[in-house]
């Protein structure tokens, strides 16, 4: 499979996966957010790059800056995503250095231009920029194919959402789904739609006003040596400039969704994976998310267990009793331990007698004996010592 097109069109995948998930506190501390686990067996990343694949999309760029070393050895040279191929495929970007430019982006448009002359040499017609760290199926050809259509600059996916719409960029369209407005994380928002960070570029227009606003800087002052870093992420600058131009089209999502850069968003992404008709099957033969992992044995469920509800992995062992639950592979919950409501990552310990609830418990942490989780209220986060 070469480069996908679409009627013609030449299509780049940039997936921006450098952020450091300060809101996710411990858990990111010594991970890149983007191989954050997620239910039991995947990584947040994955869903970009499973639905990359299953779209047809063969030329995937992804963008590393903060823990780069965790995503690379997730990344396996694109191999679980049929992306290690001689030409085209999987190429990762580190940080940028030699040459004017050099050093950390400070945003997500910062790190586009940072990378201009990588994408003018590869000359695609359309850029398609995702983000690694939200979790949905979408079939990508769908939103290049409504982009072509409309002749648009930009396409914006975007879903509505019952709360917190402040979080995201929220965006008012006329009727024709025409993009009139375009707020980014504003503190009263005018509406629930918001962008899903999944966005369609025209390169062209995508770089001049790049190179327009980095020119300008922040301030309107031309010629600065901070300009590029003015840039910051697509809301601040970027996006409402491509507003102002009159070629932004929404793209509506009707499917699940959900960011989970934050510690409540990512324990209930878990718990609506328990719910009795889940709006995310991880399950679908047709649209599978795929991800790198070690093989592991059978999970070991012990006769004086009890477990409800749950996501138990390959590679637990459960003698206790785990209810509305997910435990990622080599987790132990030993007899007479109580985990409730809570997600458990790779090798966590549940000893006996100690209680667990609401709670997320990092990679390699040990709950003692007799120890108990806060319960109701706010989600606790028991990392490693």
């Amino acid at each position: 499979m070469g480069t996908v097109r679409t009627d013609d069109s030449k299509t780049l995948t940039i997936i921006l996966a450098g952020g450091a998930g300060s809101r996710l506190g411990a858990l990111t501390e010594h991970r890149a957010k983007p191989v954050m686990p997620f239910a039991g067996t995947y990584h947040l990343i994955d869903f970009a790059l499973s639905n990359c694949m299953h779209s047809g999309l063969s030329d995937v760029w992804v963008v590393e800056q903060y823990q780069p070393h965790s995503l690379n050895e997730h990344l396996a040279n694109g191999r679980p995503w049929d992306l290690d191929r001689t030409y085209g495929g999987l190429v990762v970007l580190p940080p940028f250095s030699g040459a004017e430019g050099e050093g950390f982006a400070e945003g997500n448009a910062d790190a586009l231009y940072r990378h201009k002359a990588f994408i003018e040499r590869f000359a695609p017609d359309i850029v398609l920029v995702l983000s690694a760290d939200h979790v949905y199926k979408l079939d990508y050809r769908a939103v290049i194919a409504r982009h072509r259509e409309r002749d648009a600059e930009v396409t914006m996916v975007v879903t509505e959402v019952e709360e917190d719409a402040g979080r995201f960029g929220v965006v008012q369209a006329d009727g024709d789904d025409r993009v009139t407005d375009f707020a980014y994380k504003p503190d009263e928002p005018r509406g629930n739609l918001v962008t899903t960070e999944v966005f369609a570029y025209d390169t062209r227009a995508l770089l001049e006003v790049l190179d327009e606003l980095a020119a300008e800087g922040e301030n309107g002052e031309e010629g600065r040596e901070d300009n590029i870093a003015s840039l910051k992420d697509f809301g601040d600058r970027l996006l409402p400039r491509l507003v102002e131009r009159g070629r932004a089209h929404a793209y509506r999502f009707d499917g699940y969704w959900r960011d989970v850069g934050t510690l409540p968003a990512y324990w209930q992404a878990h718990q609506d994976l328990l719910a009795p008709e889940p709006a995310l099957r991880l399950d679908d033969e047709g649209w599978p998310i795929l991800t790198y992992g070690v093989q592991r044995p059978p999970a070991r469920i012990h006769a004086r267990a009890r477990i409800d509800n749950s996501l138990v992995s390959p590679g637990c062992v459960v003698r206790g009793e785990v209810v509305r639950s997910v435990l990622a592979p080599g987790v132990v919950v030993e007899e007479g331990a109580v985990v409730r409501d809570s997600i458990l990552l790779h090798e966590a310990v549940i000893q006996a007698g100690a209680r667990v609830e609401r709670a997320i418990v990092d990679e390699g942490a040990c709950v003692a004996e007799g120890a108990r989780g806060a319960g109701a209220g706010e989600i606790t986060v028991i990392a490693s010592a």
